[in-house]
């Protein structure tokens, strides 16, 4: 059995993501809800909505919608005669449920797969009233919010769920729906609420005990824990405070009360209030955040008054960010104590889920990557911390030492072993993690390697003959150090006669860009000949990826952005995630692209457009996509706006795209050679016109002063500038042009004080 039609019920913000995430592998799916009164698909309709919204698009394009066919359970339940999965994401409320199960038992074919999207509801009693054979074929499939964006998937089989249809979903979500499958047992909150939601409760009571107010725990439960930015009471916000209360409460319901997580989940009667005022969080624009006309304002939690939320400079946050989260622990301060508490708590619960929830730590671990966005799992951090010292300090604190916990005293939760990543397993026993065919995780992979060459920025590894080039600095900013490493490892691949090199790395973002510091530091030290240097060794390297005798493969995921970007520009082929974001945002700062971006840029507008001699409109397209710092979503709109070229590539499942980058290296048949011919420079009269352009919006109020001067300098690489129509210019000089205006602008106050800005405020000003 295959599945080539899918039917979702409910058209909330999970149904709605489920239908759109099936849409975008390119399958028909029926997204229906209960008819309205005026309009019978108003709900369904409204679903879809949803996954038009461009600040979190839920479609990687606009053709994925004509896969959707929207509908209500009154009118369209016929349709799901013929479905060969039908995912409910109805309200949480079991009689419903049942009332839905004996409907669909009723009309869809005897092998069509039901499941529910339910983390609170065990399976027992959401199939006790059903038919054997409805039983067989009914799991839980717990989807995490955003769907596109989330990779956890949650696969529960329930008591008589068949093997087959536990195979095919497991199949299907990994593959075509590019999620991480955890199959978890029917246990309350299964594991990624169970463990995130217990992180989160710890976090926000932490901060109310110590008295931190919300930029300072953010700042410390975030990044140097290696949890996203928005840390716990920005995550409160963006949740929704109401909604996050309600999660809260699930889990309160459901959990044992020996389950320590009760002793977290106790009310604050701030939030309560907070509730009752509308102050919800990011949907009703203030929460323990909001954006006022002076900028962005912090909730005092002791005067409940909003007040300016200046940036903060905490060096132990600093220091845990780069260099690990054990160094939150080096010391007796406020913020030591709140991550101590947090951590302390939340690790210990995670290892007293064992054998509860699982046999080994990969499960909970993978649960809180894929669904929660930490860099580690529990366990991975408790071996970064040691368990030696975790379980020591736990005791000078008078606190249990969970069983799990103390089989890994004096060795660790994960090891290699004979080139082999293993897991260690309750009951004191190894065994090797194993992953899909075709799944392939640096990071996993990384820790049986040793690196060919390394620095503190950036590594590059022998992967069974092939080169991969890691750039791990933070945000995966580029300087000299990054380049020389990229340099050093096409060096060797065409000194050893490797079969290829791959620009990959397992981080949350491929690169933000150059690392805007650097670039500071020359200009501090009025060093323009070093910065000059810098760009032309960067052009260099990335000139001999894009020239290169052999293979070479850019595989990105997440953001790929400035610097980051030209360097996959310069790929011979891009293999990249579905939810990749690209583009050249130089301009945001006061500079241009200067590794060969715009250059890049121009180029492939020459070729998506087909220009013959007249290269006007290509060089008005990137002139546009330049100035404005225009960003891609996905890859399908990436090539619409010339930034991937039509061999490149995508993956729905981020996991495969290291395995699909080998493929590409092995197979060159996707490698297509760049083509970079002389070209004809429309010259002064298109230079002078772009720049009328950019003055003629200025005085309309559309730009600020200095955004005509970088826009100039856009203008002046992309036309040719001063010079006579028709003048010849070959690749090496938009290079020399590149480098030229990136000079000019920062030789500039005006550019000084956006990157001063950028790096001391976090935005760049408006200047």
């Amino acid at each position: 059995m295959s599945i080539n039609k899918v039917a979702v019920i409910g058209a909330g913000t999970m149904g709605s993501g489920i239908a759109g995430q099936v849409a975008n592998a390119g399958i028909e799916v029926w997204l229906l809800d209960l008819p309205g009164d005026d309009n019978a698909n108003a709900l369904a309709e409204r679903g879809l909505e949803r996954l038009r919204d461009p600040n979190q698009p839920g479609l990687i394009s606009k053709e994925a919608e004509s896969f959707i066919h929207l509908g209500n359970t009154r009118d369209d339940f016929d349709q799901l005669a013929d479905c060969d999965w039908v995912a409910e994401a109805v309200v949480e409320r079991l009689d419903i449920k049942k009332d839905l199960y004996q409907r669909l038992d009723a009309v869809c074919h005897a092998n069509a797969i039901i499941t529910s999207n339910t983390s609170t509801i065990p399976i027992r009693l959401l199939v006790e009233d059903m038919p054997g054979p409805f039983r067989q074929r009914f799991a839980i499939t717990h989807f995490f919010n955003p769907v596109r964006f989330m990779r956890l998937l949650e696969l529960v089989r329930g008591e008589d769920t068949d093997d087959a249809v536990i195979e095919l979903l497991a199949d299907f979500c990994e593959q075509q729906l590019g999620k991480g499958v955890v199959r978890c047992l029917d246990t309350p909150g299964f594991l990624g609420n169970r463990v995130g939601v217990f992180a989160i409760q710890c976090a926000l009571q932490a901060a109310f005990e110590l008295g931190l107010n919300p930029l300072e725990a953010d700042a410390i439960f975030g990044r140097p824990m290696g949890i996203p930015k928005t840390g716990v009471f920005g995550l409160y916000d963006l949740i929704g405070i109401d909604l996050m209360s309600d999660v809260v409460q699930s889990l309160v319901n459901i959990l044992p009360e020996s389950d320590p997580f009760h002793a977290e989940a106790a009310r604050i009667p701030l939030m309560t209030q907070m509730i009752a005022n509308g102050q919800t969080g990011n949907k009703q624009g203030q929460g323990f955040y909001r954006d006022a006309e002076s900028g962005r304002e912090v909730l005092n939690l002791e005067s409940s008054e909003y007040q300016d939320a200046p940036r903060l400079n905490l060096p132990i946050a600093d220091k845990a960010e780069q260099q690990g989260v054990k160094h939150l622990l080096h010391d007796d301060s406020l913020y030591s104590q709140f991550a101590w508490r947090v951590l302390s708590r939340t690790l210990s619960y995670a290892a007293s889920l064992i054998p509860e929830v699982g046999d080994d730590p990969v499960g909970i671990d993978d649960a809180m990557k894929l669904g929660y966005n930490w860099i580690k799992g529990p366990f991975e951090l408790i071996d970064e911390i040691g368990a030696d010292a975790f379980i020591a300090k736990l005791e000078a604190d008078g606190l249990p030492i969970p069983e799990f916990l103390a089989e890994a005293a004096g060795s660790s939760f994960y090891r290699v072993e004979n080139s082999e990543l293993q897991a260690r397993r309750h009951g004191d026993t190894w065994q090797k993690i194993e992953r899909p065919a075709g799944v392939i995780r640096f990071n996993e992979k990384r820790q049986t390697l040793q690196p060919r060459n390394s620095c503190a920025v950036a590594s590059w590894f022998d992967l069974d003959g092939i080169a991969l080039v890691e750039f791990h600095s933070k945000a995966n900013a580029l300087d000299a150090d990054s380049m020389a490493i990229l340099d050093d490892a096409l060096n060797q691949v065409e000194a050893e006669g490797l079969r290829g090199l791959i620009v990959h790395n397992d981080a949350q973002h491929f690169s933000c860009g150059v690392n805007l510091q650097a670039v500071r530091n020359f200009f501090l030290q009025e060093d323009m000949d070093g910065l000059d240097k810098f760009l032309r060794d960067f052009q260099n390297t990335v000139h001999r990826m894009q020239t290169a005798s052999f293979p070479v493969v850019a595989a990105p995921v997440g953001l790929s952005i400035g610097g980051g970007f030209e360097v996959v520009l310069h790929a011979r082929q891009v293999i990249c995630h579905a939810n990749s974001v690209t583009g050249l945002v130089e301009s945001l700062v006061g500079v241009v692209p200067g590794g060969g971006g715009c250059k890049e840029t121009l180029y492939r507008w020459i070729e998506l457009l087909q220009c013959g001699d007249d290269i006007s409109d290509a060089c008005w397209k990137a002139f546009m996509n330049l100035g404005y710092g225009k960003t891609a979503t996905s890859p399908i709109i990436a090539k619409r706006q010339a930034m991937l070229r039509p061999h490149d590539r995508f993956v729905i499942n981020r996991d495969r795209i290291l395995g699909e980058a080998i493929k590409a290296i092995d197979d060159a048949s996707g490698q297509v050679p760049f083509e970079r011919p002389t070209l004809s420079m429309p010259g002064r009269p298109l230079f002078e016109e772009m720049v009328k352009w950019l003055e003629d919006s200025r005085d309309q109020g559309v730009f600020m002063p200095h955004d005509v001067n970088v826009g100039s300098e856009m203008a002046r690489i992309v036309t040719g500038g001063d010079i006579e129509p028709g003048t010849v210019w070959q690749e090496q000089d938009f290079y020399d042009a590149e480098r030229r205006s990136f000079l000019t602008l920062v030789a500039t106050a005006a550019t000084r004080e956006r990157i001063n800005s950028m790096l001391d405020a976090g935005a760049p000003v408006r200047n």
